[in-house]
C-alpha cells in the first residue's frame, strides 16, 4: 500500500517554526532599542487619532509640516467632516485637499532655532513610537541651551518644550558629577496630571505613527479578509488532497 504523503504536516510545522523565529527575532530586537519606556499607541483607536490630531493642529503645525499629509485625507481616516477640519484643524488658511505645511516661514525658523524644525511626517518610522513617546516626556529647563529646553532623549535639541503648559515644569537631578542626568521632577505642574499628560502625549504619538503609514489602517481592514480567504483556500486543499488520495493503494 502507498503511504499519503505527509506533506500538509510537514508545511504546518514549518510554518510554524518560522513564525516562533520571527517572533522571537522581533522581541529580541525590541528589547535592543535601549529601554524605551513603551508608547502604547493603536492607530486604530479612533479617538485616540481624533485627540492627537487635535494637539498637532494645535501645539506643533505651527513649526513642523507633515507635508506628505493630506487635510483631506485626515478627515476620510480619523473620521472627521470636512468642516470638522476646516474649522478645528486648519490654521494656516489652506485649501480642504492641500498638505499640511506649517506656517512659519523658514528664514523665521532658522532665526529663532539655529535651523528649520524638520517635517514629522515620516517621524515615527525613522525613530519608532516608544522613541517619539519617550521623547515628549523627557523635557527640563536647562538655561544653559540657547532656547532654554534641553532633552534627555535627545540631548542639546534646537526645540523647546511645546507642550510645557500641559505637563508643567520639569527640573534635572543630577547624578554625582554633574555632568549625567539621572531623573526629572515635576517642579510646577501644569494643566493636566502626569497619567493625564502621558496619555495626550501617547494620543499625540498615535497620530504621528498615522501620518507615518496611512495606508496602514486600510492594510488592517483588509488582512482579516485575506486570513479569512487563507484559512477557507486551505481547507478546500486540504478536503482535495484527501479526494485525491483516497483511491491510491
Amino acid at each position: 500500500m502507498i503511504k499519503r504523503p505527509s506533506s500538509m504536516k510537514k508545511t504546518i510545522s514549518s510554518f510554524a517554526l518560522a513564525l516562533g523565529l520571527l517572533v522571537g527575532t522581533t522581541s529580541a530586537m525590541a528589547s535592543e532599542e535601549g529601554g524605551l519606556p513603551s508608547a502604547g499607541t493603536n492607530v486604530r483607536d479612533q479617538a485616540s487619532l481624533q485627540r492627537g490630531a487635535k494637539l498637532f493642529f494645535n501645539y506643533c503645525v505651527g513649526c513642523h509640516s507633515l507635508k506628505y499629509a493630506r487635510y483631506s485625507r485626515i478627515a476620510e481616516d480619523l473620521g472627521l467632516s470636512e468642516q470638522d477640519v476646516m474649522n478645528n484643524l486648519n490654521f494656516t488658511g489652506a485649501k480642504f485637499g492641500d498638505t499640511v505645511i506649517s506656517h512659519m516661514p523658514e528664514d523665521s525658523a532658522q532665526q529663532f532655532f539655529g535651523k528649520a524644525p524638520p517635517d514629522l511626517s515620516l517621524e515615527v518610522r525613522a525613530k519608532t513610537a516608544d522613541w517619539v513617546y519617550a521623547y515628549l516626556n523627557s523635557f527640563y529647563l536647562d538655561p544653559s541651551r540657547p532656547v532654554g529646553w534641553n532633552n534627555t532623549v535627545f540631548p542639546n535639541a534646537s526645540m523647546p518644550n511645546p507642550l510645557w503648559e500641559l505637563q508643567g515644569l520639569q527640573t534635572a537631578v543630577m547624578k554625582s558629577g554633574g555632568e549625567e542626568v539621572e531623573k526629572l521632577e515635576l517642579t510646577q505642574p501644569g494643566k493636566l496630571t502626569p497619567a493625564q499628560f502621558q496619555q495626550a502625549t501617547r494620543d499625540l504619538t498615535t497620530f504621528l505613527e498615522y501620518v507615518s503609514e496611512p495606508a496602514a489602517l486600510q492594510r488592517q481592514r483588509y488582512g482579516i479578509w485575506v486570513l479569512l480567504f487563507l484559512a477557507g483556500f486551505t481547507f478546500l486543499t486540504y478536503l482535495l488532497k484527501k479526494e485525491y488520495w483516497k483511491d491510491v493503494h
